[in-house]
């Protein structure tokens, strides 16, 4: 029976817990782990102090000030920039004259995965996500199964993070996914993407067995990460369904899908090569056809810096340390060791820049007139290819490990190296990391847009 006066939260004191210091000095490190390098979070996280330790109207001023340098830093422009250079990407272009405004894309009803290792595995979860129904197949029983177990694990997991769970990704019907060692099963579909690994004769093999038996409408891809698109398509009887779909592993979480168009590419293709990344939630971004295309073109001399500074007195874990703190998810020779060292060393074996295939007398570190490192061949050659084997540019807890941690091996290999070759070790401070690694990168980016390779900056970064 008595009046209520007005309550106002706001003017209410903010109650102290007890163990409120040590609470937000956990809370910081927390996010600043998790945040490495962006600004947002950890404003947050000041802002959220500000409400705790102080009034309410002090602590809103507080949080308006944050707001305030957010929005005038560098970090919100940035993500402004990168936030409508996805979109742009939509609107690809050839120097040919065909684009995104005239070309219809064709429907993908269903579609067709060959190869099922890592980077097949990844694609056929991308496509069950997609809810397009697929053919799975392998050269043989054996590596079939052992494909399977390892999709069906994948796609597990994949549904255990989804809201609905397994029902929603229908991947136990064969008329959704089907797995086979039967080409012939592939005679219907719209689409196929071949992902055996990069040898040229083995892909073109494949893709003059496909010409024959997919129906003559149907795309042909090609998942290579450096392989000339043209010389795979010249096996078929129709270069023009023939496009470069290159996934970055792994394919079922990384966004990026690189498609490549080949010198008979039909303006169809590539439109519904592009409709295809939409519908796997990927950003389709259209490149033209040279070795390596953009991004493992741009990423061959920001690795290969990164090893020259190995050369002269670095470390792995110094080199790595520096990129990192400036941004990147994960620095070069951690990104190697994840990505397996064997697959650069065999397209260098290809290329004919290591092995038994040089001439007599071509000095260790040079190539074709260019400076070069044997270092990452040398450590192939003592079976150290990464994670996948335990061992690589890090040591880790066991094949297969995640886990990277500087191996006094390698810092060995490296002095004894230095002295075979007569190299002073010399101490290279962040900066020079930083210019060296970054500007080799830019510098490759200029030069594919200048040869009409990518047909803007927004389509590099």
């Amino acid at each position: 029976g008595q009046p209520l006066g007005p309550r106002r939260l706001s003017l209410k004191p903010v109650p102290k817990l007890p163990n409120m210091e040590a609470f937000l000095r956990e809370a910081l490190a927390k996010v600043k782990k998790q945040a490495r390098g962006c600004l947002a979070p950890e404003l947050c996280f000041q802002a959220v102090r500000a409400a705790a330790e102080t009034p309410f109207a002090e602590g809103v001023r507080r949080e308006r000030e944050l707001f305030q340098v957010l929005l005038t830093s560098g970090q919100a422009r940035a993500m402004q920039y990168a936030f409508f250079a996805e979109r742009a990407v939509r609107r690809w272009a050839t120097p040919g004259g065909a684009s995104w405004s005239s070309a219809a894309p064709q429907p993908v009803r269903r579609a067709a995965v060959i190869g099922l290792g890592t980077m097949g595995q990844g694609i056929v979860a991308s496509l069950v996500k997609a809810n397009i129904p697929l053919v799975a197949l392998e050269q043989d029983l054996e590596y079939l199964n052992k494909g399977r177990k390892a999709v069906m694990l994948l796609l597990e997991r994949e549904a255990m993070k989804m809201k609905g769970g397994a029902q929603t990704l229908d991947f136990h019907n064969p008329a959704r996914l089907q797995f086979t060692v039967d080409f012939d099963l592939l005679h219907d579909v719209d689409l196929v993407i071949e992902a055996v690994f990069e040898n040229m004769a083995l892909k073109k093999g494949i893709f003059h067995k496909l010409s024959k038996i997919c129906k003559p409408g149907a795309l042909l891809c090609t998942n290579t990460s450096a392989l000339n698109i043209d010389e795979i398509a010249s096996a078929t009887s129709r270069p023009q369904q023939v496009i470069g779909t290159h996934f970055f592993s792994p394919a079922h979480v990384m966004r990026l899908l690189e498609i490549i168009y080949g010198r008979h590419t039909s303006p169809t293709a590539i439109a519904t090569a592009m409709q295809l990344a939409k519908a796997l939630k990927k950003v389709g971004v259209v490149v033209g056809n040279c070795f390596g295309f953009a991004g493992n073109r741009m990423m061959f001399p920001y690795v290969q810096q990164a090893v020259f500074l190995l050369e002269e007195g670095s470390r792995p874990e110094a080199v790595d340390q520096v990129l990192e703190d400036f941004g990147f998810k994960i620095g070069p020779f951690r990104m190697s060791d994840l990505a397996g060292l064997d697959v650069g060393w065999r397209s260098r074996k290809d290329q004919g820049l290591t092995g038994p295939s040089l001439p007599a007398g071509t000095p260790a570190r040079q190539r074709q007139g260019q400076r070069y490192s044997p270092l990452p061949d040398l450590l192939c050659e003592q079976g150290r290819f990464g994670q996948k084997t335990g061992k690589g540019w890090y040591q880790y807890e066991k094949a297969g490990g995640r886990t990277a941690t500087p191996d006094p091996w390698l810092h060995n290999f490296l002095s004894q190296y230095r002295d075979t070759h007569g190299i002073q070790t010399r101490f290279i401070d962040q900066e020079e990391i930083l210019e060296r690694c970054l500007f080799s990168l830019i510098n490759e980016g200029f030069a594919i847009l200048a040869e009409g390779i990518a047909s803007g900056p927004e389509h590099l970064d």
